[in-house]
C-alpha cells in the first residue's frame, strides 16, 4: 500500500532547510503522499530512504516507455479510476491491424490521417503486424511497419517468427505481444535480449496474472497486458477487472498498460469497432487496435481521446506573444484574443483563411475563453494594455490598429484611453465571421 504523509515524514531528514521549496519537512512528506512532488526534490534524503519511497508511492500502474525517436510513446502510470477524481495521465494510443497480405492497401489511408487539432498531432500512433505463417513474408511486413515511422506491435506468439522480426528492427522499441501461460519464459528471454516491452495474454484472468506474476518472478517487469477476451463482454470485463486490481485494490502485479485487440472481437465491423473504440478510450485500454482509420473515425475518437486526457485542474492554454500570419510584417494590423488553446486555434484558423497579413497578439488570460476572461478580470483593458507594454509592442510593429473580439467591445473606449494614437475595432462576436470581416477590413 501507499505510505501515508507520517511514514514519508519518518524518513525525511527533518532539518527545515526548505531547499524543496517547502517550509517543512511534514509540508514536503504531505505533498509526496499526494503525488504533487517527486521525492528527489528533497537533497539531502539517503539513498536508501528515496529506495524505500520510490517504491512505496510509485503509482500502482508501471509507467512503460514504448517506440523511439518521433515515435516515442509513455503508456500508463495511472493512479485513478475516474477522470474527474483527479486526472489521467497517458493517453490512449491507436493502432492499426496489418498483415502481410494487406499492409500496401492499408498503408496510405492510415498516412492521410495525420491532422493537428488544439496543438496536438492526431495520427495512428502504431501498426500491429499480425504473423500469418510465413516468416521471411513477416519480416518484410515489419520492416514496412517500421519504415513508417510508427511504433511496431509484433503480434506474434512464434518465437522463432519474433526473433527474426526483432532482428530486422532491432534498433525500434516496439511491443512483442505474443507471450502467453506455454512459452513466456521464452517469449521473455527475446523481449529481454532485444530490450522490447513484452505483451502478454491468458485463456482468463487467472491465468493471466499467473503468467504476469512468472515474468515478474523471472525479472521482467517490461510489460503490457493484452486484455482481449473471446467476445466483447469478456473484453470489457477483462479491462476494467485488471484496472479495478491495480488501482483500487494495489496489486501491482496488474498494474501494467493494456492492449484490447478490436480486430480480435469485431472483426470487419467498422462501425462497432468505432463505437468499441469510444469505449474502451474511457475504460481503459492504453493501446486500441482497430482494422484501420478513416477520418470519420478519427475525428470523434481522437477528440473524445483529448478531452478525456486533458487535466481539468490545467486549462488548454498557448504561451503569450505575438504570432504574425500570412506574412505579417510591422506594418500588419494587430488582432487580439485570448490565450485559451481551442479559441486560439480556432481564431487562429479562420484569421489564416482570410489571407490577410496581421499580427495576432496572444495575452496571458488564465486560459479561459473571450467571456470566462472578462467575467474574471484576466482579458481587459488593463491587461491587453500591460501586455502591449511588457512585450514593446509599440517598438517591434509600427501599425496602431487593434482588432479586439466583438464579444467584449465594451472595452473599446477604455482601450482608446489607455492606447492613445491607437485605433481600436471592433470585431465580429464569432469566429466564422472573421473571414469576410478581415477581407472587408483590408
Amino acid at each position: 500500500m501507499a505510505l501515508k504523509g507520517l511514514d514519508i515524514f519518518k524518513l525525511t531528514p527533518k532539518t527545515n532547510c526548505k531547499e524543496c521549496g517547502n517550509p517543512t519537512c511534514m509540508a514536503f512528506a504531505m505533498k509526496v503522499a499526494q503525488g504533487a512532488v517527486p521525492i528527489e526534490k528533497c537533497p539531502h534524503m539517503s539513498e536508501e530512504a528515496k529506495a524505500k519511497l520510490s517504491e512505496a508511492t510509485a503509482p500502482p500502474m508501471k509507467t512503460i516507455t514504448v517506440g523511439a525517436g518521433e515515435a516515442e510513446h509513455k503508456l500508463g502510470g495511472e493512479t485513478v479510476l475516474f477522470r474527474h477524481d483527479k486526472t489521467f495521465v497517458s493517453k490512449t494510443m491507436y493502432g492499426v491491424w496489418v498483415c502481410e497480405g494487406c499492409f500496401d492497401a492499408k498503408i496510405d489511408a492510415i498516412k492521410a490521417v495525420d491532422y493537428e487539432r488544439i496543438g496536438e498531432r492526431m495520427y495512428v500512433e502504431m501498426l500491429n503486424c499480425k504473423f500469418t505463417g510465413d516468416v521471411a513474408k513477416y519480416v518484410e511486413l515489419v520492416k514496412k511497419a517500421d519504415a513508417a515511422a510508427r511504433t511496431v506491435i509484433l503480434d506474434c506468439d512464434d518465437a522463432a517468427a519474433a526473433e527474426a522480426a526483432l532482428e530486422a528492427i532491432s534498433a525500434s522499441k516496439l511491443i512483442l505481444n505474443g507471450a502467453n501461460a506455454s512459452n513466456y519464459a521464452e517469449m521473455s528471454a527475446l523481449a529481454t535480449k532485444y530490450g522490447v516491452v513484452l505483451g502478454v495474454s491468458g485463456a482468463n484472468l487467472d491465468e493471466l496474472h499467473d503468467t504476469v506474476a512468472a515474468l515478474e518472478n523471472a525479472g521482467n517487469k517490461n510489460l503490457i497486458i493484452d486484455v482481449t477476451g473471446a467476445d466483447i463482454k469478456e473484453t470489457f470485463a477483462n479491462a476494467v477487472e485488471v484496472r479495478r486490481a491495480a488501482l483500487k485494490n494495489q496489486d501491482r502485479t496488474f498494474g501494467y498498460p493494456s492492449i484490447v485487440n478490436l480486430h480480435n472481437i469485431a472483426e470487419g465491423d467498422t462501425a462497432m469497432q468505432t463505437a468499441l473504440a469510444s469505449v474502451f478510450t474511457l475504460k481503459y485500454g492504453s493501446i486500441i487496435v482497430m482494422d484501420g482509420m478513416s477520418y470519420a473515425q478519427a475525428l470523434p475518437l481522437y477528440g473524445l481521446r483529448q478531452n478525456v486526457f486533458t487535466d481539468p485542474q490545467k486549462p488548454m492554454k498557448v504561451e503569450p506573444g505575438i504570432y504574425p500570419l500570412n506574412g505579417a510584417d510591422e506594418n500588419s494590423v494587430c488582432v487580439t484574443t485570448v490565450d485559451f488553446a481551442l479559441t486560439y486555434f480556432t481564431v487562429n484558423g479562420e484569421l489564416e483563411r482570410s489571407g490577410v497579413p496581421l499580427n495576432l497578439l496572444i495575452s496571458d488570460a488564465g486560459g479561459y475563453s473571450v467571456l470566462t476572461a472578462w467575467a474574471a478580470g484576466k482579458f481587459s483593458a488593463g491587461s491587453i494594455t500591460k501586455f502591449i507594454k511588457e512585450f514593446d509592442i509599440e517598438n517591434k510593429i509600427k501599425s496602431r490598429t487593434l482588432i479586439i473580439p466583438g464579444k467584449v467591445a465594451v472595452l473599446k473606449g477604455e482601450l482608446e484611453q489607455n492606447l492613445p494614437g491607437w485605433t481600436i475595432v471592433v470585431a465580429p462576436n464569432e469566429a466564422t465571421g472573421l473571414v469576410p470581416f478581415m477581407k472587408d477590413y483590408k
